[in-house]
């Protein structure tokens, strides 16, 4: 009876005995969202150009008749179908996480760690391997390679590289390892920006209105998941994998809690961003209007956020902040520049359909 006795007893005295969490201190805080908030910035500015330029390309190399690779557009069908899609995929994630943790962390931690691989490589190649030549001249010289796949003696894949690209290849095999190895903030942000950087690339959104259907879809579906449910926190939490940035609360303290934004409010409004890029590009070479607006905007729906976030003390659907800023910028310009009109006009998906109704016409003119 005495043991039984003391047992409470013991444990009394131990829960007096932790300590409470030693309250982060403001300014490092502040270095944590500054710190997230520059890492969103960079992948929709370079994310943004990079999709620029592959659109200009893709009209130079169109107007000269060589073959197009296929592009990403979001449907406006597409954007209906979206928030329902996330839900179900954010749902499914959840329950996989609730009753097959253990299982799921290594089928996310080995799929992440060639994803990222993948992306780290098609990131940084075009930026680095150039370079490189004047740094190794002796191991990085111009010799090109081609591995080619077959089956039934047809090419199905035609893999072309250099010296320069293995070495950007083994650049992005090391970071993967280490965050396969002991999951750092670091190599998770490193790989998460590369992931970033490609769907700003990568997605591409065909006209103002269907953008405003995509956003719109999401904002409810954001607001939904994080304030209706423990979901969306819950996933993002457990869900170790490159699909956030995260940055410890106090960088002098690795141990400290660490701040974190989905890469889903980066990309989604990035997009349309770059839509509005080349909005500009279109109305007038060179001019910046609309892009700029439009990105300041995003800069501010951030700042809204994490002032939210820090006063209230609980997590923020994001995109509840961003969505209405930037949607709402490019709006107001256009009013005010008396450009409604061409802001809803300008659509990539008609001109698309267009030079191929034309392809086809010049076909058919051909056989006859």
């Amino acid at each position: 009876m005495a043991d039984v006795e003391e047992a409470p007893i013991i444990e009394e005295t131990l829960e007096d005995e932790v300590p409470e969490p030693i309250p982060v201190p403001f300014h490092s805080l502040l270095i944590a969202y500054a710190a997230l908030s520059v890492m969103a910035l960079i992948p929709i500015w370079f994310g943004s150009i990079r999709a620029l330029e592959a659109r200009k390309k893709r009209i130079k190399d169109k107007a000269e008749g060589k073959d197009l690779d296929e592009i990403e557009v979001i449907s406006s069908k597409d954007a209906a179908k979206f928030p329902i899609m996330a839900s179900i995929t954010l749902f499914s994630i959840y329950i996989c996480y609730k009753y097959f943790a253990d299982k799921m962390y290594y089928v996310v931690t080995g799929y992440f760690f060639l994803l990222g691989i993948a992306a780290v490589t098609t990131i940084l190649e075009p930026m680095i391997a150039p370079k490189l030549k004047f740094i190794f001249p002796g191991l990085c010289e111009d010799a090109e390679y081609k591995i080619v796949f077959t089956e039934n003696k047809k090419s199905q894949l035609d893999l072309d590289f250099n010296r320069r690209s293995l070495i950007v290849l083994a650049f992005a095999g090391i970071v993967a390892s280490f965050y396969l190895y002991n999951k750092h903030w670091l190599a998770n942000n490193i790989i998460g920006l590369c992931f970033a950087i490609q769907g700003v690339q990568l997605l591409s959104l065909p006209n103002y209105k269907t953008g405003c259907m995509l956003l719109g879809g999401l904002f409810f579906y954001d607001v939904f998941w994080v304030f209706g449910t423990d979901v969306m926190v819950t996933v993002a939490k457990k869900f170790d994998a490159p699909i956030k940035l995260v940055f410890p609360q106090d960088i002098f303290d690795l141990s400290s809690r660490s701040s974190m934004l989905g890469l889903g409010d980066i990309v989604i409004p990035g997009i349309l961003i770059a839509l509005m890029l080349r909005l500009d590009d279109n109305l007038k070479s060179g001019s910046r209007k609309y892009f700029l607006t439009t990105f300041f905007a995003y800069i501010a729906g951030l700042v809204a956020t994490i002032y939210v976030m820090h006063v209230w003390k609980h997590a923020q659907p994001a995109l509840l902040y961003l969505v209405p800023a930037c949607l709402g910028a490019p709006f107001v310009v256009a009013l005010v520049s008396g450009e409604v009109s061409a802001l809803f006009a300008y659509d990539e998906e008609e001109e698309e359909e267009e030079d191929d109704d034309e392809d086809e016409d010049g076909d058919k003119k051909k056989d006859e």
